[in-house]
Order: structure tokens, then sequence, then C-alpha cells
């Protein structure tokens, strides 16, 4: 793959209107202008990201959560773009390097965009309703390319659709974003029918074509018929956002008490050089509220894991273009950092993410979500009935529920649902449930 393809400002929908005029503002820039304005991005303040919905202590959401993935992640492109200009000395590549920084804060800010209420666990249960659930009696409605996009359901697959779709009134090309930064947040660059144990992939059937599109003129390498290499900016993308939940996710632990602060301590020390560890002890040390001395050691942390993770993308900055590096930059950091980084991950699986504050966000969810899935969905198979156009009418008109196609029908209940922020996915249910009703 060659840089001066990968980096392009064309933007989809408008393509005829696009010229090589130097703007104020470069298009990456609009491209993160206008998510930060976008009403899916605002839903991310009342979405879960690990723990419940903050009470008196103060936790990630998925707006906090994907500010911060857009900080990380601008710093990280600047560090790579400086290496780059000096590998790359060509001047016209220099100005495009410039653009790698934008590109990657854009990215970030909408990598989240697709996930539904109630944190990763909204993803699997809308995957088992039609895998093992009510859904299930669907399948024969549907063709094999369809069925998999439902039972794999996808929030990164979902986040590329929210971004690319014509919903109904709305205008060609979605949100209309450049095509680096649509190519650069998809990290799974397949089919749904390729998802495999894992069950991750980048786009749904229905907006195949778009991503075909944007990965031709960006000459991104096609593996096969439905499996692309990926775009290199994804890996900085990704390296942010894992750095960020880890990190984060043990801030946000300690804060609630479920870590102690000796505990955190010992584990972000680990990142620093053995030279470095009087210095930063000392500076812990005269630190008295024990917030702020893991709020230290953690902006301490990030910054050494951006230097690790530039310099890591660039020893393999050859084997990506060429679409031969499978791996991510995290697992390729230097042995330290990389045991540091595992410790915190072991930390995290036993202590944080089967909390039973987090696990009764989840089984709520479940409940939530189950409900109101069945609820629309039998609503779009039978719309006649009365009830069901009832339901129908409460739907936003941008979602074809009442498509000809009943895989339209199904995905515009998946749009629906997956927007929701969990206030008001927890609201609608009571609703429906006849458990609360409007003010006379």
């Amino acid at each position: 793959m060659d840089w001066g393809k990968l980096i392009c400002d064309k933007r989809l929908g408008m393509e005829a209107y696009h010229d090589d005029r130097h703007h104020t503002r470069s298009d990456f820039q609009r491209d993160y202008d206008r998510l930060i304005f976008s009403s899916p991005f605002r839903r991310l303040q009342n979405k879960t990201q690990v723990f419940p919905l903050p009470g008196s202590i103060f936790v990630h959401n998925r707006l906090t959560h994907s500010l911060e993935v857009s900080s990380v992640g601008r710093s990280l492109g600047h560090e790579v773009a400086i290496r780059l200009r000096h590998k790359y000395p060509d001047p016209q590549l220099g100005m495009k390097f410039d653009d790698i920084r934008d590109i990657v804060a854009a990215a970030c800010l909408c990598h989240d965009l697709g996930n539904p209420p109630f944190g990763h666990s909204g993803e699997k249960t809308i995957s088992s309703f039609f895998s093992e659930g009510p859904g299930a009696e669907l399948k024969h409605f549907l063709s094999p390319e369809e069925w998999a996009d439902l039972v794999h359901f996808e929030g990164n697959a979902n986040s590329f659709r929210i971004l690319t779709h014509q919903f109904k009134g709305r205008r060609q090309g979605g949100m209309a974003m450049t095509y680096s930064t649509l190519a650069s947040i998809v990290k799974y660059p397949f089919a749904s029918s390729q998802a495999g144990d894992k069950g991750k992939f980048g786009y749904f059937c229905s907006e195949r074509d778009i991503y075909c599109r944007v990965a031709e003129q960006l000459g991104i390498i096609r593996h096969d018929t439905d499996r692309f290499a990926r775009h290199p900016l994804v890996y900085i993308l990704e390296a942010a956002d894992d750095i960020c939940y880890q990190i984060m996710d043990i801030e946000d632990a300690h804060k609630l008490h479920l870590l102690s602060t000796e505990l955190v301590r010992s584990l972000f020390l680990n990142f620093f050089p053995a030279e470095r560890h009087d210095h930063v002890r000392h500076v812990v040390d005269s630190l008295t509220d024990p917030n702020e001395q893991v709020a230290y050691l953690r902006s301490g942390v990030v910054g050494v894991l951006v230097e690790g993770c530039a310099n890591t993308f660039m020893e393999h900055e050859e084997e990506i273009l060429r679409g031969s590096f499978h791996d991510n930059l995290i697992n390729c950091l230097p042995p330290n950092l990389k045991e540091a980084y595992s410790e915190c991950s072991k930390i995290a699986f036993s202590r944080i993410y089967h909390a039973p504050m987090v696990v009764d966000i989840e089984l709520a969810g479940n409940r939530i979500i189950s409900f109101l899935l069945q609820t629309l969905v039998e609503a779009v198979i039978n719309p006649d009935r009365n009830y069901s156009n009832l339901l129908l009418n409460i739907i936003p008109q941008q979602y074809d529920v009442r498509s000809e196609s009943i895989y339209h029908r199904l995905q515009g209940v998946l749009d629906h649902i997956s927007g929701m922020t969990d206030v008001y996915a927890l609201d609608l249910y009571r609703k429906l449930n006849g458990h609360s009703l409007p003010a006379v």
C-alpha cells in the first residue's frame, strides 16, 4: 500500500464536489468537528462503558472514553507522523503525514458509535436473540450473509453503518466522512461470513459495496472476495483504544474502591524503566490524595505506552503496508511494557469485569434489550396487527422498518435499539410493560 493513496480527503457521497484546494480547516478536521456536533456522538454520554452510569462517583461512559481515546490517538498519530517524515523525506508525503493526527483523532471519536446500550454485553444480547432466542425462527427469511450479520451483531460494523448508510430523509453518503477516516475505524476489514469464532467483522452486507469502494480508492490490499488488509491507521486507533480502556478501567476501579491504592501503584509503576522508579515514587509520595497519586501515574503510563506503540508501529510499518502484519501494537511492545500491560489485563479480568456491579448492569441490560428486540421484531414481521402499528409509529422515521425486505426491517429495529441510551432503553422498557405512563 502507498501512503500517498492511503491519505485521501475525498468525501463519501460528495465525490463530485471534491477539489484539491487548501482550506482554513482540512477535511479531516471537519470530520472531527462534524462528529462532535452529531447526535450519535452526543448519545454516548448516556451509554455504559464498563461500570454503571455514575451516582456520586464519576466513572467513564462511552462519551468520555471516546474523547480520551481521541486524545491519545491524536498524540500517537503525531508521534508516528514525525517518524514517517524522517523515513520518507518527500515534501508532498510530509504534508499528508501532517494529516495523520487529525484522521486518527476523528476515527477514535466514532469508533464506538455503533455500540448498543449497557456495554459490550449489549452486542452479545442482540447476537444471542437471533442465534438462540426467539429470533432464530427468522433464519429461513434471510440469506446466509444476512443471517450472519444478525447472529454476529458487531458494534464496529454498526459504527461503519451509522457513518455511511443513507437513512430515510438523510443525505447520500450518510455523515459524508472522508474515505481515510472511514477506513481507519474498520478493525476487521471483512464480512460477517468470515467472522469466525470471535464473531468480529467490519461491515454488514448492506454496506459491503461502500467499504469496497473506499478500499479501492485508497489502494487497500484485497486478500480475497470479502477480506482486505487493514488501513495502517487502524493499528493506531486500536492501540489508543487498548491503552484507554485498560488503564482507565483500573483508575475507575480504584475510585470505586474495587482496587487498592497500593495495588494500582504497583501495577502502574511496572510500566516505567527501573531508572525512573525513584523519581516516580518521590512524586507520588509528595501527593496526599490517593486519586491524585493514581492520576499522576496514569498520565505517565499513557505517555510511555504512546511512545512505545509509535516505535512499534515503525518497526512493523513495512509489514503493515504489505498487509502481512496480523497482530496488534500492544502485543508487540518491548517485553517490559507488554508484561506490565498483561498484569493490568489479568487484574481487570478477575477483579473488574466480573465485579457484582458490572454483572448487575449486564443482567439488567440483557433483560431490557431482549424484551425490546422481541417486541419490536414481532411488530415489523407482523406490521398489519393493531399493536404492531402502534409500535411502529414510535420508531423514528429515519429507520426503514416498513421496507419490503425483512432484512432491512430487522436492520431498522437494530438501528433504533443500538442507538438508544441506557436511560432511554430503560424508560421504553417500562412504558411498554405498563410500568410507566406519560404525565397527564
